[in-house]
């Protein structure tokens, strides 16, 4: 995933460091200059120094290619602002702003907010959701749209690795249908057990489809 963090505090650093380990790319805009060197020698990442809340840094930081814009300094009227900017101005794919006060989420959600949270913590779990999910691709459609065929593959911190297909409840409308595990195709049976790296194949009814991605989706908890 291609993501920008506005805030290089302690906290945008943080995320920032664990953003990496998935390996994705990450740019960060911070308005202080003796921030952004200290960033800049602390992570492998471009810095861009600026106010998130103006159009031409947003612009320079690479917001309109981004699949995800993060607001995570320490003002919450700043976080709100870039984040409407993001989404209105560049189009934001995906965007998330923390509200350092926990009575500023809802205003935040009002106004257009894709992600209003209170929690670092909670942040990197999205990023790790969304990320998973970009994995998921529809492969045809079927009785005019009703239908869907899709595919999915495990990453290593998938929830399903290691898990028997009997053990797993697929959404009402849906069917696991195949297994592409390297060379070999496999028809899956209730004991057959779920590997990283595996593609799944499904078919699911439209009213169960949200339900699928979140299973197929679904991320081990690490802790």
């Amino acid at each position: 995933m291609n993501i920008v963090i506005m805030g290089g505090g302690k906290v945008g650093e943080s995320l920032a460091r664990r953003i990496l380990q998935g390996h994705h790319d990450v740019r960060l805009i911070e308005v202080s200059k003796s921030r952004c060197y200290s960033l800049a020698n602390a992570l492998d990442v471009e810095v861009i120094c600026g106010s998130g809340t103006d159009i031409g840094t947003l612009e320079r930081a690479g917001v309109r290619d981004a699949d995800c814009f993060i607001a995570i300094s320490g003002n919450d009227a700043d976080n709100l602002v870039a984040a409407q900017m993001a989404k209105k101005y560049f189009s934001a794919k995906k965007v998330i702003a923390r509200a350092n006060d926990p009575r500023n989420l809802e205003t935040m959600r009002v106004l257009g907010v894709d992600y209003a949270v209170s929690s670092a913590e909670i942040i990197a779990r999205i990023l790790e959701q969304e990320a998973n999910l970009m994995e998921f691709h529809l492969v045809a459609s079927l009785n005019k749209g009703r239908g869907q065929i899709c595919s999915v593959t495990l990453s290593e911190n998938s929830a399903l690795d290691g898990r028997a297909v009997k053990s797993l409840v697929f959404p009402k409308g849906s069917l696991l249908v195949s297994i592409v595990r390297g060379e070999n195709l496999i028809i899956p049976s209730g004991d057959t057990v779920l590997q990283t790296g595996d593609e799944i194949i499904a078919v699911y009814e439209e009213r169960a489809g949200k339900a699928l991605v979140r299973l197929l989706g679904s991320m081990r908890d690490n802790g």
